[in-house]
């Protein structure tokens, strides 16, 4: 897949039901502890207006939302934002390149294993700083690459190989899966993430590294006027 937008939105249409179940097995229960830090590292204080795009069933947006802070969910799946009906958010569908929303119109904004979906990374980047005040946070949490080298080789040969054969039984769509295993394989480091943040125009880009490296969150903030 050539990661057109189109056919990722169907792709993740396909997954819907019982897409959280299915994230939760794949993940051994780890999604919950990386959305609980990523809420940590937004730090959103009650008042603030926060983006959390790529938000699918906006499971983490209700996450964020127990800081206070005033959270929107966006995604252009529309079967993955029917999916979040009860989580008593706002929801929005959304195209990452041309968001619905004013200049300025947020004091943060995240994403969440969203961002390699994306076909041109600086630009959805871009458009995000667009949204966000002047001082306002991005924060991202994605999945990376292990910088111990053999847990590296273990994680690209053994985990992503075996991912869609564990999802199968849970998965409403395995084809699905077989790619997410791809993108996880073939998306960058987090020196290569800061720098794509870096050519969006934000500044002060720094980065987590949670289980092993597996995944790793990004927070960056947009330069003040």
């Amino acid at each position: 897949m050539d990661k057109d937008p189109r056919d990722i939105a169907e792709m993740f249409d396909g997954v819907a039901k019982g897409y959280d179940r299915t994230n939760s097995v794949m993940t051994l229960g780890f999604d919950r502890r990386w959305r609980e830090t990523t809420r940590q590292v937004l730090d959103a204080s009650p008042g603030e207006r926060v983006l959390d795009l790529a938000a699918g069933t906006a499971v983490s947006t209700a996450e964020y939302a127990r800081s206070g802070a005033w959270c929107v969910a966006a995604d252009f799946s529309l079967e993955m934002l029917r999916g979040g009906a009860d989580r008593g958010v706002p929801r929005v569908a959304a195209d990452a390149f041309h968001l619905p929303f004013a200049t300025n119109a947020f004091d943060a904004v995240t994403v969440s294993f969203g961002l390699r979906n994306m076909n041109d990374t600086v630009a959805a980047l871009a458009e995000m700083r667009r949204v966000v005040r002047p001082g306002g946070r991005l924060v991202i949490c994605e999945v990376s690459q292990p910088p111990l080298r053999p847990l590296r080789w273990l994680y690209r040969n053994t985990v992503l190989r075996a991912l869609p054969l564990v999802t199968r039984p849970f998965s409403s769509n395995s084809e699905a899966y077989s790619y997410l295993a791809e993108s996880m394989r073939d998306w960058h480091d987090q020196r290569a993430v800061a720098r794509l943040v870096v050519e969006a125009g934000w500044q002060d880009v720094e980065w987590l590294n949670l289980t092993f490296g597996v995944v790793a969150l990004h927070r960056a903030t947009n330069p003040a006027d």
